[in-house]
C-alpha cells in the first residue's frame, strides 16, 4: 500500500524475449513523480510483446508474437503475476496487439492478417481454444510491407458495441461485430492507399478517432458514429515538421484525457510528436526527442500526467512529464528494459 492506504499502482512491460527482454516486467509507479520502479520480470511465454489488463485489473494478457501465435493468461497478484495455465494458440501468426471485448481476447494477427476471438472463462483464464478467426484480404501499393493483408491492432470503441481492427497490408479500418464467439464484418473503411495504417486512438468524446500510419508518417483524422458503426476520414496531418531524412516509422499514439492533445512516436527519427486537437483538425505543435532508440509504443498513466515510451533497441521505458498547457512533454527518467515493446498501467 502506499501512504494513506493507496493501493500502489502498477505498470507492466512487455517485451522480446528472441532480442534479449526479460518478458513481462512489473515496476511501481509513482504517482507524483511518474517514475518507475522495476520489481520483478516472468520469462515464461517467449516474445509476450504485446499486454492487456482485464476490466477489474486482476489478469493480464499477453501475446506470444512467434511464427505459432499464441495469448496468455496472468494472474496479477502482489508483485509478480503468475501464468493461469499454458498460452493457447490463436490460429493465426505473429500475433502484435491484443485486446478484452464481450468476454473475450481479441489478437491482432500480424503475420497472418488476421484476428482471432478466445472466449474467457469466469474467473478470466483462457477457455482453451480459439472460437473464431476472422481472415483478412486485399494488398496494398508499397511493396514488400503491403503484398498481403497485415492486423496490426485490434480493440474495442468507446461504446464496447464495436471491435475496431487496424490492417497496414491493405489500408483500411474493419469495424466488426462479435457474434458466437466469432467476428464479422461490419464495415471496412479504405484510407489513403499505401499510408500503412498501424494503430489507432479514439477521442474521449467518442466522436472521433486517430489513425497513425506507419509507411506514411501522418496521422488520418477521422469521425466516429457509434451509432451505426461508421468510421470516416476527414483530413490527414504529418507527424514530423519537414520530410525525413531516412527511416520514419510511426508506431504508438495516445490521446489526452482531456481531448487536448495527441502525442505519436516515430522510430528512425526516434521523435515523440505533439499534435493539438481541434474537433476535426490536427495541428503540430513540437517533435522532441524520445529518450532512447526505436520508441515502439507509447502509454500515459492513470493520471494523464505522465508520458511512457518503450525504446525497444535501446532497451527502456523513458518517462515525461507533459505541460498541461502546451502538452510538451519533459524528460524525467528512465527504467532499463530490454527490448521493451509496450506499457500498460493496472
Amino acid at each position: 500500500m502506499a501512504d494513506g492506504g493507496r493501493r500502489e499502482r502498477r505498470a507492466f512491460i512487455g517485451s522480446f524475449t528472441a532480442a534479449g527482454g526479460h518478458g513481462v516486467l512489473t515496476a511501481a509507479l509513482d504517482e507524483d513523480s511518474g517514475a518507475l520502479i522495476v520489481l520483478s520480470s516472468v520469462d515464461g511465454v517467449p516474445d509476450p510483446s504485446y499486454l492487456a489488463l482485464s476490466p477489474a485489473g486482476d489478469m493480464l494478457y499477453a501475446v506470444r508474437e512467434t511464427a505459432e501465435g499464441a495469448v496468455a493468461a496472468y494472474r496479477v497478484k502482489g508483485d509478480k503475476p503468475e501464468l493461469a495455465g499454458p498460452p493457447v494458440p490463436v490460429d493465426g501468426s505473429g500475433p502484435t496487439h491484443l485486446c478484452v471485448h464481450a468476454g473475450h481476447v481479441l489478437t491482432a494477427n500480424y503475420g497472418s492478417g488476421s484476428v482471432s476471438a478466445v472466449p474467457l472463462r469466469a474467473d478470466g483464464s483462457l477457455e482453451g481454444a480459439a472460437s473464431g478467426v476472422l481472415q483478412h484480404s486485399g494488398s496494398g501499393p508499397h511493396s514488400p510491407r503491403q503484398q498481403g493483408p497485415h492486423a496490426h491492432q485490434v480493440q474495442p470503441d468507446p461504446s464496447g458495441r464495436w471491435a475496431v481492427s487496424v490492417d497496414l497490408g491493405t489500408d483500411s479500418v474493419r469495424v466488426c461485430a462479435l457474434r458466437d464467439g466469432t467476428l464479422e464484418v461490419h464495415r471496412e473503411i479504405a484510407l489513403r492507399p499505401g499510408s500503412g495504417p498501424r494503430h489507432l486512438a479514439f477521442h474521449p468524446d467518442g466522436e472521433h478517432a486517430y489513425v497513425v500510419n506507419e509507411l506514411a508518417p501522418t496521422v488520418t483524422v477521422c469521425r466516429w458514429d457509434a451509432a451505426d458503426g461508421s468510421l470516416r476520414p476527414v483530413g490527414e496531418t504529418p507527424v514530423l515538421p519537414v520530410a525525413p531524412d531516412g527511416d520514419a516509422y510511426p508506431s504508438g499514439i495516445v490521446v489526452s484525457p482531456d481531448g487536448r492533445f495527441v502525442w505519436t512516436a516515430t522510430r528512425g527519427q526516434d521523435v515523440l510528436s505533439v499534435l493539438a486537437a481541434d474537433a476535426d483538425e490536427l495541428r503540430p505543435v513540437i517533435t522532441v526527442p524520445c529518450g532512447g532508440n526505436w520508441p515502439r509504443a507509447l502509454a500515459l498513466d492513470p493520471s494523464g500526467r505522465f508520458l511512457y515510451v518503450a525504446n525497444e533497441r535501446s532497451g527502456d521505458v523513458t518517462w515525461f512529464a507533459l505541460d498541461p498547457d502546451t502538452g510538451i512533454p519533459r524528460r524525467g527518467g528512465s527504467i532499463e528494459a530490454p527490448a521493451a515493446s509496450c506499457v500498460v498501467f493496472d
